[in-house]
């Protein structure tokens, strides 16, 4: 037993020994899996950390771009300002009824866009006028006079359309000299007059019953005048297209020439009562505003004419963001 006792002892060191290095090799491997473990999620962090930086960059870059598109747009703008300006110092533009008559003649669309631009240029500084005079709570005498104002001078536009719409019909029905937001809405050279009447009649509340009533009917008329007109283009269209078309002729024949030349006379007659449709139009939408005048009160119509404004400034302002929006 005493030869025995040694080697026990032995033995138990050794088994102690292995259980420690064991343990030593398991708190190694446990760290060494906690620093890969850490390893690891510092590697997303920083992948993560580096697409972000990217993100933000590339919408720096982006918002760099649009701002560049936006002061582009607005040199080409102050360029074109330029030219309409050297175009009238040059002549273009004659304030004369006579000699205006004879420029569109020249060039009708030119002279008729120089005209418009001006004319909005007007149209906007009689704008701010009413809107200081509404905000200053200026007296209905002064608010009168100068409603009265941007109402002649609509009157303005409609009379300058109509010059221009003898000498170029096919400008003025195309709207080429709005934006293109505004000719998203375009309805035979122009707004729809029903249309602007259902915007009017939620912003110029509170309304009494009658002028509710008023207002109600003054847009079912004009959206009846409006079908009707919309329903002479079509025919007109239609017209236009069977004219064209025609019968059929040998190719080349004497017949088939004078068949030819009577086809495009009775064209160009069609053509001539498009001039008759936009003067049709304008109109109405001129007729609109003045029965529109009448129903309000001075400072309804004040509010009235600044609501439209507005409605068209934002349909500029969607068309200048529309040009100058970021292209990937």
């Amino acid at each position: 037993m005493a030869d025995i006792s040694p080697r026990t002892d032995t033995s138990t060191d050794a088994d102690t020994d292995d259980k420690n290095m064991r343990f030593q090799s398991d708190q190694s491997l446990a760290m060494l899996g906690s620093d890969t473990s850490d390893k690891s999620r510092d590697q997303k962090t920083l992948r993560r950390l580096a697409q972000n930086r990217e993100a933000a960059r590339k919408s720096r870059l982006r918002k760099k771009a649009y701002v560049q598109q936006l002061e582009s747009s607005r040199m080409k703008l102050t360029q074109l300002e330029q030219e309409l300006q050297r175009a009238r110092q040059q002549g273009i533009f004659i304030s004369s009824s006579a000699d205006q008559s004879q420029s569109m003649s020249g060039n009708g669309a030119l002279a008729f866009d120089v005209e418009y631009a001006r004319w909005l240029e007007e149209h906007i500084r009689r704008i701010n006028e009413l809107r200081g005079a509404v905000n200053s709570h200026a007296g209905d005498g002064e608010l009168r006079i100068i409603v009265d104002g941007v109402l002649a001078h609509y009157d303005d536009i409609f009379r300058i359309k109509g010059d221009a719409a003898k000498a170029d019909v096919f400008h003025i029905l195309s709207g080429m000299w709005k934006t293109q937001a505004e000719r998203c809405f375009l309805w035979l050279g122009g707004f729809r007059s029903s249309e602007i009447l259902k915007l009017l009649i939620h912003q110029l509340e509170p309304l009494t019953e009658q002028q509710l009533s008023d207002i109600t009917n003054l847009q079912q008329s004009s959206q009846q005048a409006e079908d009707a007109l919309s329903q002479g283009m079509d025919a007109l269209q239609q017209s236009l297209a069977e004219t064209l078309a025609g019968p059929p002729g040998s190719s080349g024949s004497s017949g088939n020439v004078a068949n030819y030349m009577g086809q495009m006379a009775m064209a160009m007659g069609k053509l001539g009562t498009l001039e008759g449709f936009i003067r049709q139009a304008d109109n109405l939408r001129q007729q609109t505003l003045q029965q529109l005048h009448r129903v309000l009160t001075t400072r309804q119509s004040a509010r009235a004419l600044l609501a439209i404004n507005d409605y068209f400034t934002r349909l500029r302002a969607l068309s200048s963001l529309w040009v100058a929006r970021p292209r990937e």
